[in-house]
């Protein structure tokens, strides 16, 4: 695996490159857009029970090594009755009762409660993105009207979808849209009343909190199970695939420690009461026990357009920045120590995009914008962050710091091009 140093921290970014925290590392490697099987010259044995007839499941070399994470630490809290040598399970007002955690018990229920709604997903391409390959990769069901959510890079390019269900019943997907933000996609099957999956929560997520993977590694292994725990959060990478002809950077990202193998992306990562709150999408080819997932958060505004009927868009302001923090303002001579400078990318090209709703709206380049709708930009929760949960026609209002003096402005919110 060809590893890339990170570009320099200074540059502005555009906000589609920025909808999480920072990284907390000045570099790192680039890694494979998760454990998506694809097409190799390895033919691996056909399920029997597919009834779409003999389908070879193709195996690409997106990870040569990982091993499964193991469960998490329980804490058993003992203690004692004042005076008694004895445990006590009863809580009085002078002690506390005893605390067991079955760890395993809280695994199989979670699994239990999610695994209905996990899906194989195959995807068959005679070129393009696929390259003429046939790949296979995970996925959920998030409502029961037959809405799926997947990695993007398992279904772009298909020219037939597939989609098995965890009871064997196999329907054509199609595919309702892509993202434009991140490695996301939705599929639609013809079916109703199908068990769904849970969606939690990844705002408050915390390291070393129990994650369990379920997804389908290598195209053969249904119903997989690996668990771990929450490594660590808001990482970068750069993603590409096994022949190096496309990369994407993902950012905000889950690390885990639970194992993530080829056919696992678009698999679900749960937490231990068996709420979503990933969707698996990169692993490291070279390392153990680091892989990556999309935080449910980052997800659910496409979630809920595709189940309002209403077509997959991101929302856009149009300008490069970059993040404002204690040591940029000393540097730099600025009258606040938090926010996000609208400056030119290293490239050069303008700070605004010229027609873009901040065009419109009248910012231009050294403004610093320190609140979005009264909420604070700051390391943490930047620009693109603070817009994620609209969609495009919404208007929000900056407060906007210029030449020392605040000021708020009013924009409406565009829809992100593809290609910004």
């Amino acid at each position: 695996m060809t590893e890339h140093d990170e570009p320099d921290a200074q540059p502005s970014e555009p906000e589609v490159l920025r909808y999480g925290p920072p990284p907390s590392q000045p570099t790192r490697p680039t890694w494979d857009t998760a454990a998506w099987s694809g097409a190799s010259a390895q033919h691996s044995t056909p399920r029997e029970r597919r009834s779409l007839g003999v389908v070879p499941v193709m195996a690409i070399a997106l990870v040569t090594a990982i091993v499964s994470g193991s469960l998490s630490a329980a804490a058993v809290a003992n203690l004692l009755r004042p005076g008694s040598t004895g445990v006590t399970n009863e809580p009085t007002g002078s002690s506390v009762s005893q605390v067991h955690i079955d760890e395993s018990s809280a695994v199989i229920t979670a699994v239990a409660r999610v695994m209905p709604a996990v899906v194989v997903i195959e995807s068959r391409s005679s070129g393009g993105v696929l390259g003429g390959a046939n790949g296979t990769g995970s996925g959920f069901i998030f409502d029961s009207n037959g809405w799926i959510l997947t990695n993007k890079h398992v279904v772009q390019g298909a020219d037939e979808i597939s989609v098995q269900l965890n009871d064997s019943r196999v329907f054509t997907g199609r595919v309702y849209g892509i993202d434009t933000l991140t490695d996301l996609a939705i599929v639609k099957i013809d079916a109703t009343g199908l068990p769904a999956a849970t969606l939690g929560s990844s705002e408050e997520l915390q390291l070393g909190q129990l994650a369990i993977a379920i997804g389908n590694p290598l195209g053969n292994f249904e119903n997989t199970v690996t668990t771990g725990v929450v490594s660590g959060l808001g990482r970068q990478i750069q993603a590409g695939d096994s022949n190096g002809t496309s990369s994407e950077q993902l950012n905000n990202l889950i690390q885990t420690d639970a194992a993530i193998n080829p056919g696992n992306s678009g698999g679900p990562l749960i937490n231990s009461a068996g709420q979503v709150i990933g969707i698996n999408t990169a692993v490291n080819q070279d390392a153990q026990g680091i892989g990556f997932a999309i935080p449910i958060s980052v997800a659910r505004p496409i979630v809920d357009l595709a189940l309002a009927g209403k077509p997959i868009a991101r929302p856009w302001i149009g300008v490069y920045y970059k993040p404002v923090n204690a040591q940029v303002a000393k540097d730099l001579g600025l009258s606040v120590d938090h926010g996000v400078l609208i400056d030119k990318p290293a490239s050069g090209a303008p700070a605004v995009f010229a027609g873009s709703p901040a065009d419109k709206a009248g910012l231009v380049e050294g403004d610093i914008v320190v609140a979005v709708d009264a909420d604070v930009v700051d390391e943490n929760h930047d620009l693109s962050t603070r817009i994620l949960p609209h969609v495009p026609g919404d208007s929000v209002t900056l407060s906007v710091v210029r030449n020392g003096r605040t000021m708020e402005v009013n924009v409406t919110l565009g829809t992100l091009p593809t290609t910004p």
